[in-house]
């Protein structure tokens, strides 16, 4: 018989209950910051119809997304042709990103929802990449989104929601780096790159972090067609930029001078000012940054975009920005959009790495003990009681002896251990030990439940 592998796909894994709590308890933080600031949850299918999401992510995300096969007689049909394509195989895939789905969502649904929709949503989303360090092919996003305006007041919005969740993290170091794809798109068209060339350069410079600069040139020459003279022009953008400038109006008014002759660089420009002029009051102010090198390759973007950095973590901890077309795809009527997605999966990485998880609670409050099967029933009671209180409560499933069951509720780091007996019972008693100090006392039955709040950390 052969063995089969009890390790998960590769890029996929599985959480034990202490790094699942840690999770759970990183997302209910996030989504009190969203939820503080008016964004409403939603959820969405984990299978989008594959007509849904390619030719929405650029070349290079459609060849990451997960396809799924037709199945039955449709499968056995396709099949029995002589040479079927892969998309006459596959009809579903497991979604990229939330993004997508958000806009196939406000399309079906925008007579249902407000003139302005505000919307988190944190759930995993797959990507048929190569596994490594920090990048995984199932991963969560953690996603804001605002539908319906074209005011920066919303990108404003947005950073200052994402700033609150990694103060609340305590990630003091951080930036969020801005630029804006008009103002890209006047760097190439001065560094004499045609309009249609434009997409697939941004989506080949989008990949220095992963292919450095070197592979990235080659790139632009070879596959791209772009001249050496107009990659020389591009060179600060492709990672041998000066050390950004941290006054944003410096920055500002030198792009105004070299690119504000230009309808996309002057567009770009006012909007990046009114963006810094909304933020200045709000978490986000100290924290943005005007970085003109940054360029993002998901090809639905259109306007501000943003990336997460610090100078004590490599590579980004967080993306998005306004994509205004990309609901236009999906029905007869475009609407602005913006949003921003965490990544989450590097922020628990980091936190670990750094052992940033402080006071990390017990699975339960208090262990209820067992003395023996017929006396079982008195334990249960008390279990429920002490539940009805508000504690969390755990209660050994055999009849042990006590040292086992003291042993039990160590390996949990449980703080108290509840100890009924019959001659506790007959006393009104319940004997209480502090699992840290070892100490042991005799507590009245109506008195535990406060007892053990008092105590708990």
């Amino acid at each position: 018989m052969t063995q089969v592998s009890t390790k998960p796909p590769s890029g996929m894994r599985d959480f034990l209950p202490r790094e699942a709590a840690r999770r759970k308890r990183i997302f209910a933080i996030i989504e009190e910051v969203y939820q503080s600031y008016g964004f409403e949850p939603l959820e969405t299918p984990t299978l989008e119809r594959l007509s849904t999401l390619l030719g929405k992510y650029g070349e290079e995300g459609d060849q990451l997304l997960f396809k799924v096969m037709k199945r039955g007689r449709k499968l056995t049909k396709v099949l029995a042709r002589e040479n079927p394509e892969e998309t006459d195989v596959a009809d579903l895939g497991l979604r990229y990103d939330l993004t997508v789905p958000l806009a196939r969502i406000v399309a079906q649904y925008q007579n249902d929802l407000p003139r302005f929709f505000k919307r988190y949503q944190l759930a995993p989303v797959w990507r048929a990449d190569r596994p490594q360090k920090g990048r995984y092919r199932e991963f969560y996003q953690c996603d804001v989104d605002v539908v319906g305006s074209t005011s920066m007041t919303v990108e404003a919005e947005v950073t200052a929601a994402l700033s609150e969740v990694l103060d609340r993290l305590e990630f003091g170091n951080f930036r969020i780096h801005v630029n804006h794809r008009r103002l890209l798109s006047a760097m190439l068209e001065a560094a004499g790159i045609p309009k249609d060339k434009r997409p697939g350069v941004l989506i080949t410079i989008d990949k220095l972090d992963k292919i450095g600069r070197n592979e990235v040139i080659k790139e632009l020459e070879e596959e791209r067609g772009v001249t050496r003279d107009a990659i020389d022009l591009l060179l600060p953008i492709l990672g041998a930029q000066p050390t950004l400038e941290t006054d944003n109006q410096r920055t500002l008014a030198r792009l105004h001078e070299e690119l504000g002759h230009l309808d996309d660089g002057k567009l770009a420009i006012d909007e990046l000012r009114q963006l810094l002029e909304f933020a200045a009051d709000g978490p986000a102010a100290t924290r943005l940054i005007i970085d003109p090198y940054l360029a993002r390759g998901l090809a639905y973007y259109t306007g501000p975009i943003f990336e997460i950095r610090s100078d004590d973590f490599s590579g980004s901890i967080g993306g998005g920005g306004r994509y205004d077309e990309l609901i236009g795809m999906f029905s007869k009527q475009s609407q602005p959009a913006c949003g921003f997605s965490l990544g989450i999966e590097r922020i628990l990485m980091i936190m670990d790495e750094r052992g940033m998880f402080k006071n990390e609670k017990a699975p339960a409050d208090v262990l209820v003990t067992l003395w023996n099967d017929d006396f079982t029933p008195n334990s249960f009671r008390l279990a429920h009681e002490l539940r009805s209180e508000g504690l969390r409560v755990d209660i050994y499933p055999d009849s042990d002896d006590y040292g086992k069951q003291f042993r039990y509720a160590d390996e949990r780091n449980l703080p108290f251990v509840a100890i009924l007996a019959p001659d506790e019972l007959e006393a009104g008693v319940v004997a209480i030990k502090d699992m840290k100090s070892g100490d042991q006392e005799k507590i009245n039955r109506q008195e535990i439940g406060d007892w053990i709040k008092e105590r708990l950390p």
